[in-house]
């Protein structure tokens, strides 16, 4: 059983997002889904990261962050999208993480931004399509390959495609087979992590 803190896209906590967590659940991992927009989920990207914008990104990351600070160092940490930066910032920096799972978005891991190196014994796995403009042609795709040359247990996962939220069941991006195949490998990511 793995202990996984998961945080939402910039739409908000989504239906979608919480049958998602409910499938880990189902096999008897313990998921934690804070809501980092106290309630408020948007129709559209932009309408998520506009209200992100007013916020403020490093605030809103901020309060990811420090929602771990209630709960035991020896977490997988999971973001979808927007989520990835408190993930990515508490998988690298956070000691006792237990893993990382990165869906549709991943930060660089040197240079100006970065949260430093990734930790040697933190396993990872980033999951987008080939064909998603933000996550090619942003550069995130780049920053995920960095860190499968650089990290040991590092994977990246492309799915033919060009939707951003393929796996978010209550959104027309929604893709059955990618996201039937990203939930199979994130389960067996999970059962990896608590193997002695």
């Amino acid at each position: 059983m793995a202990e996984v803190l998961l945080f939402h896209h910039a739409q908000g906590l989504t239906r979608g997002l919480r049958a998602f967590a409910d499938d880990l659940r189902a096999k008897n991992h313990i998921v934690h889904t804070p809501d980092l927009f106290e309630g408020r989920t948007f129709s559209s990207i932009d309408e998520g990261l506009a209200y992100i914008g007013e916020i403020g990104f490093d605030a809103m990351r901020e309060r990811g962050v420090r929602i771990a600070d209630e709960l035991p160092p020896e977490l997988v940490y999971a973001g979808f999208s927007f989520g990835v930066l408190p993930a990515q910032e508490l998988a690298q920096t956070r000691s006792g993480a237990r893993g990382a799972l990165l869906f549709y978005s991943c930060l660089p891991i040197s240079g100006e931004w970065a949260f430093g190196p990734w930790p040697d014994d933190v396993p990872v796995q980033i999951h987008g399509m080939d064909n998603d403009p933000i996550f090619v042609g942003e550069g995130d795709i780049e920053a995920a390959r960095e860190i499968v040359e650089k990290v040991r247990d590092a994977e990246l996962f492309l799915y033919p495609g060009d939707q951003h939220y393929f796996a978010d069941s209550s959104l027309p991006s929604y893709d059955a087979d990618a996201a039937g195949l990203l939930t199979t490998r994130v389960l067996d990511f999970l059962d990896r992590t608590t193997s002695p």
